[in-house]
């Protein structure tokens, strides 16, 4: 089959003013005759100059090897993409978590600790894993004013290696209105199915599957500085049946990251 293709993409018709063709594969003029290699009869034959419609012939024989110069350069483009991408995947850590490339190294950020906190007596109740139940809304909260990881530049690219494969978005963080801390979202828990809710305020993303577990997700808009979260959770399941998981982290200006 490749050698037929090969021979294919050696071909091309040899136009005649009567409105016929030859397909050949290459052809001179001799004088005032046109001497061609028959791709049908595998031979060397003639033919008078003045049938032969070269201006057309040349014209059509440029045009397809521009075409074919153009595809060979897509796929050559495709073939870099895709190594690009495979030696990005192979130096992704094999461990769940959250990653991205700095200075060509790849970086972790951390998971956070996030505990619920109730909407009524403002306390704390548990750390996040499991999520405990909690009839009503509370506010999902990750300790401290700021992220421990900084991120420059305001479209980061980032490499998320999931676990368990649920739902997962990532989240602007926004600080509390009273006290210290920051609020990732709301959780709503129905009282008598214990079923779980979740509000937050999202930001949009692309997210490109690499592997069964593996996404590279960046968002589609350019990130103002302000504290963010890659959120993984179930939604509509019992509230005691699953972990609510958070990677947060903070974009700055290039000269501020540390």
């Amino acid at each position: 089959m490749l050698s037929a293709a090969c021979l294919w993409a050696q071909q091309f018709r040899l136009y005649l003013k009567e409105g016929g063709w030859h397909m050949v594969r290459e052809y001179q003029v001799v004088e005032d005759r046109v001497r061609y290699y028959s791709t049908e009869r595998s031979d060397w034959e003639e033919i008078p100059l003045d049938l032969v419609d070269l201006k057309r012939t040349e014209a059509e024989r440029k045009a397809r090897e521009e075409e074919e110069k153009k595809q060979a350069e897509i796929a050559d483009a495709e073939e870099a993409f895709e190594r690009g991408i495979a030696r990005q995947i192979a130096r992704i850590p094999v461990d769940p978590g959250l990653y991205y490339f700095e200075g060509g190294e790849v970086k972790e950020i951390r998971r956070a600790t996030l505990k619920s906190v109730a909407s009524r007596k403002r306390t704390a109740l548990k750390i996040l894993v499991p999520v405990p139940v909690v009839p009503g809304k509370a506010s999902l909260e990750l300790p401290g004013q700021h992220a421990a990881a900084a991120l420059a530049g305001d479209r980061p690219e980032l490499y998320f290696r999931a676990d368990w494969t649920q739902r997962f978005v990532l989240a602007r963080v926004k600080p509390k209105q009273k006290g210290e801390g920051r609020v990732v979202g709301i959780l709503q828990a129905e009282p008598v199915t214990k079923m779980s809710f979740f509000e937050f305020d999202t930001v949009d993303i692309f997210r490109q599957q690499l592997q069964d577990n593996l996404f590279k997700i960046w968002p589609t808009k350019p990130l103002p500085p302000g504290e963010y979260a890659l959120v993984q959770y179930s939604e509509g399941e019992a509230v005691d049946a699953g972990e609510i998981l958070v990677w947060d982290f903070r974009i700055v200006p290039a000269a501020s990251a540390r």
